[in-house]
Formats: structure tokens, C-alpha cells, sequence
């Protein structure tokens, strides 16, 4: 299935605003997240498993268990600090 991935900040910057990604069904966040850093190396850098990343579906927060529906908006941020 398809799907569209936002990116945010430094992460847009760096990657462009979107990109659309095919997924198998049943794709968790974090799988798509593995697939993304598989893609190519500047994924790997900046996507890569311990660095500090936000994700949302839909507009909506998640985490790395949550399944991908058809169609999802998926996003890609850093976390947002106050001042």
C-alpha cells in the first residue's frame, strides 16, 4: 500500500518536505521507519534508531508499534523544545 511521508525541520531540509513509500499491509511505524533508514545512507543518518524523532499518522502522535492504515499521512519530526 502507499503511503505519504511528511518531513519536518531539519529532516525536510535535509530529505525534501515528502516522499510517497510503498508498504506491505500490517506496516508498523517503526517498521516503515527501518525501511526508510534502508533507502539510502542520508536516511540511515538521520532517521537512524536512537536518534530523538517524533512520528505521527494522520496528524495524530504514535509510536513505533502503531499499524500503518491505507492511505496514512505519516510524519517526521525532532521534539519540540519551549523557550
Amino acid at each position: 500500500m502507499k503511503i505519504q511521508v511528511r518531513y519536518f525541520a531539519a529532516l525536510r531540509e535535509a530529505l525534501g518536505a515528502q516522499e510517497t513509500v510503498d508498504v506491505p499491509a500490517g506496516c508498523t511505524l517503526g517498521a516503515l521507519r527501518a525501511q526508510l533508514v534502508a533507502s539510502s545512507p542520508r536516511h540511515a543518518e538521520l532517521l537512524a534508531p536512537g536518534r530523538a524523532l517524533r512520528g505521527a499518522i494522520n496528524q495524530t502522535m504514535a509510536d513505533e508499534a502503531t499499524v500503518l492504515p491505507e492511505g496514512a499521512e505519516v510524519a517526521f519530526f525532532p521534539p519540540v523544545t519551549g523557550g
